[in-house]
């Protein structure tokens, strides 16, 4: 059973859901503007970098080991977030984990669709390599539609013989631009904040002209075989919890490490509101463990 604070926030969630459309333009300079209000735990350090051509940013805790990287994809369904709007998230998750976290600010659809972002993620992993990082220092992951980007990187990897980074961590990725899974409809009344409707324009945007059912812009429909260990989280009453659920199916059908966990009542990438929600704070607790055993392993 979700925590009193967790009913509150979902609650929230509802009464500030927007029935209407925003225009683009509008949405991504008020969710970075409210993003920006957000307080930082203390100690956060963070600072701009170019990594091979992709505007990004470094994100710093005190602790962090400078030998280890979370290559951190953020969300927003491929065309709003950016850096900016996931700072607070960014120094959780190096806090947690003990890493330096690198956020890329990737080109963004409708106006650069499919496979821009793919294209920059991987810029962004091969400056990684050139500053000296080897790819076992390294994690990826990220929340949404990052962390469906962020396994297209990894497709793109293997598919051009490369090391796989160490591990990645997955908080509900967005894995089928199709928006076809069953979850959709079974939990819509629940899902606070996700109206499918308007993730499928999401996908048709960053798809472009290429088919949706592309398994580098979709992963569902990949050959999954071959990736590195991954931790995958979803909140329960989230309309996306297939296109986590039934990818874990799969990938562990490939033969992959995966571990995953859904958490019951919970809404679409809940990380986000810790330290205000326990579970919350226990999810990024949780990925900081994992992380700490993926580097311990040899």
């Amino acid at each position: 059973m979700a925590s009193p604070e967790a009913h509150i926030e979902i609650a929230r969630l509802f009464a500030e859901r927007q029935e209407e459309d925003v225009p683009l333009a509008i949405a991504r300079r008020n969710w970075e503007e409210e993003a920006g209000k957000l307080p930082l735990p203390e100690g956060a350090q963070f600072k701009p970098v170019i990594a091979g051509g992709v505007p990004s940013e470094w994100m710093d805790m005190p602790g962090s080991d400078p030998r280890r990287v979370f290559l951190f994809l953020h969300g927003g369904g491929y065309n709003a977030g950016s850096p900016k709007t996931h700072r607070k998230l960014a120094a959780q998750l190096a806090q947690a984990t003990g890493t330096r976290v690198l956020m890329p600010d990737y080109r963004l659809a409708p106006e650069h669709p499919f496979p821009a972002a793919v294209k920059d993620a991987l810029l962004a992993f091969g400056w990684l390599l050139s500053e000296g990082f080897k790819p076992s220092d390294i994690i990826v992951g990220g929340d949404s539609a990052g962390g469906g980007l962020a396994l297209s990187m990894l497709l793109a990897l293997r598919e051009a013989g490369a090391e796989m980074p160490r591990a990645a961590v997955l908080l509900a990725p967005w894995t089928d631009l199709t928006v076809s899974s069953l979850s959709y409809e079974r939990l819509r009344e629940n899902d606070p904040i996700i109206v499918p409707e308007r993730l499928r324009r999401a996908g048709t945007w960053y798809a472009g002209r290429r088919d949706p059912r592309d398994p580098m812009a979709s992963p569902m429909f990949a050959d999954l075989a071959g990736l590195p260990p991954m931790l995958i989280h979803a909140g329960g009453n989230e309309v996306m919890l297939d296109d986590s659920a039934v990818f874990a199916e799969r990938a562990l059908a490939a033969g992959c490490d995966v571990t995953f966990k859904i958490w019951p009542e919970l809404w679409h990438v809940f990380h986000h509101a810790a330290p205000d929600v326990p579970e919350a704070s226990e999810a990024i607790a949780e990925i900081g463990a994992y992380v700490h055993r993926a580097y311990d392993r040899p």
